[in-house]
This record gives C-alpha cells, sequence and structure tokens, in this order.
C-alpha cells in the first residue's frame, strides 16, 4: 500500500485545524503555524503518525484481531459504516449507547432482541395495525444504533475513532478497558486519551475520507496475510 504524499493530505485540507482560541495546548507539537485565528496542523508528522497507524493496524490485523470504527457526526456517519464494512469490522455511526461497551452483557441483550425482530419481520403484516406498528418503529431504533456490532460476539481488540471530543464516553470506556485507540486529532483535541495519534482536520468529509480509506487499506492488507 502507497504511504499517503503530503500533497494528498494537503489537497484534502488535513492541514486545517479549529480556531486558535478553541485549541488544546497540548496539541501544540502537531501546530505547524497559526494563519487567520486557525491553526495549521504540521502535514510532515501528520504523514509520519498516518503511516505509523497503518503499520500498527495491518500487523493487528495479520493477528486476526477484530476493530470498532466509531464515528456518528454527520460528516462521517457514513463513511465511517462504508469503511467498516470494506474490511469487514464493526462500526458504531449514530448516537453511541453508554455502557455499549462496559456493559456489553446488556447490549448482547439487545443485539439479540434485533435479531430476533428481523426473523418476526417477515409476519409483522399478520400483527394489529398497533403491534406492527410498535415492531416495527423497535426494529428501526435498534437497527439505527446497533446494526453495526450486530454481529460482533466480543468486545473489540482495537478502536478506530473520528472526532475525540464528539466520541469521549467511547473514548473513555475504550481506556477502562484497555482497547487501543486510534485516532484522528484536530487542535481541540487531547493527545494523551489516545494510543495512536493522527493530527489531522476531523470535520472535513474529504479529511476523514482520506484518512479512513488508508486505515482500511491497511487492515484489508493484514487481513489478506493472516496465516
Amino acid at each position: 500500500m502507497a504511504d499517503i504524499s503530503l500533497a494528498q493530505l494537503l489537497e484534502a485540507g488535513v492541514h486545517f485545524g479549529h480556531k486558535a482560541y478553541r485549541w488544546n495546548p497540548k496539541m501544540f507539537p502537531y501546530i505547524y503555524t497559526e494563519r487567520n485565528s486557525i491553526h495549521i496542523i504540521d502535514l510532515v508528522q501528520s504523514a509520519q503518525m498516518l503511516k505509523e497507524a497503518n503499520l500498527y493496524l495491518q500487523s493487528q490485523a495479520k493477528q486476526n484481531k477484530t476493530f470498532l470504527f466509531i464515528g456518528t457526526k454527520r460528516q462521517a456517519s457514513n463513511l465511517i459504516a462504508q469503511e467498516a464494512k470494506r474490511c469487514n469490522s464493526f462500526y458504531v455511526n449514530h448516537r453511541w449507547l453508554g455502557g455499549m461497551l462496559t456493559n456489553w452483557v446488556t447490549i448482547k441483550n439487545r443485539i439479540a432482541r434485533l435479531k430476533a425482530l428481523e426473523e418476526e419481520e417477515e409476519v409483522f403484516n399478520l400483527l394489529s395495525k398497533k403491534e406492527s406498528s410498535l415492531r416495527r418503529k423497535e426494529l428501526e431504533k435498534l437497527r439505527k444504533y446497533l446494526n453495526g456490532v450486530k454481529n460482533m460476539v466480543q468486545l473489540p481488540d482495537v478502536a478506530i475513532i473520528v472526532d475525540q471530543k464528539r466520541e469521549i464516553t467511547a473514548i473513555r470506556e475504550c481506556r477502562k478497558l484497555q482497547i487501543p485507540i486510534v485516532s484522528i486529532l484536530d487542535t481541540n483535541c487531547d493527545p494523551d486519551l489516545v494510543d495512536i495519534p493522527i493530527p489531522g482536520n476531523d470535520d472535513a468529509v474529504r479529511s476523514i475520507k482520506l484518512i479512513l480509506s488508508s486505515l482500511t487499506n491497511s487492515i484489508e492488507k493484514g487481513k489478506s496475510r493472516i496465516n
């Protein structure tokens, strides 16, 4: 897999951080400069750290580890599902349900309910109008939040997260369970909360797509080398 070039990162807008007043001082080492009150991320470091993240994910995939993609913001939601499916991994791309990892037993019960409703779906029309409507609404809700983890039988080995600030509950659960975190870090993030940071713009679709696609390619490459 070819490394992502600086030109590609630049074109995708990976270097654009947040307005300077919103920064987290811990991100100082990864900031190149400030322009028009916006922090500019050092793309040389972004490229190097993306490469390190790719090597890590490739090695984990080669060991047949499992991956959970997490990103519920509008710009990331579709990409999270798309890239996770591409490398046969799990994902959460709508609201993170508190306890999704730390209270996995309860979540497994909800997944079992989802699967049961899916099996019954064909006979919903045989139920009363009210009961059929209630079942359909319950099924839609469960699918929305749990479809990406429906086939996850145990906790994931690695989490890949877009937008640390928004997904802080997921970050805390991963840290509590010692699940390694690979995350895009914008200038308002805390690098101490993740294991493998990738400094970059976590708001622009093109930036998220470029980085996620690269990470997914690495997982696919690693899986192709499983003995």
